[in-house]
């Protein structure tokens, strides 16, 4: 996925979910740029994706840039729910997209997550930090 900064123009995150207007008629340009890229690579003149999730790897390095480069590219690109899955520190943190800036929320355990993208998509099931971090 395209992104601004200074530290880096492309993220690959370890997982994305797209917006429908990536497949829909109207779209078709993006949707032959998806389909024909050897990575699902998301331009800077596409929509941003609904959902961006890193997991975290161990190393001071790779711990900041999950949890603040990536964050601010995140931000600035405006994608709405950014999840951080820290198998480490046992918690997934949600970063939802408000007025701009991201608020973040920590899960760890048996506490529900809460994410706008998850009510809309399974609004009668729940999914817990642990069913995250234990699949």
């Amino acid at each position: 996925m395209s992104v601004l900064g200074s530290r880096a123009r492309v993220r690959l995150p370890d997982l994305m979910v797209l917006p429908v207007e990536l497949a829909i008629p109207g779209r078709i340009a993006s949707r032959i740029a998806l389909e024909n890229a050897p990575r699902s690579t998301v331009t800077i003149d596409m929509p941003p994706p609904r959902l961006v999730v890193e997991v975290v790897s161990p190393g001071k390095k790779k711990i900041d840039r999950d949890y603040r480069y990536n964050r601010s590219q995140y931000e600035a690109r405006g994608i709405a729910e950014y999840w951080i899955v820290d198998p480490l520190a046992q918690r997934v943190t949600v970063l939802t997209l408000v007025e701009g800036l991201y608020e973040a929320e920590t899960f760890e355990g048996a506490a529900e997550i809460v994410s706008t993208l998850l009510t809309e998509l399974a609004p009668a099931k729940a999914l817990t930090a642990a069913q995250v971090l234990n699949p």
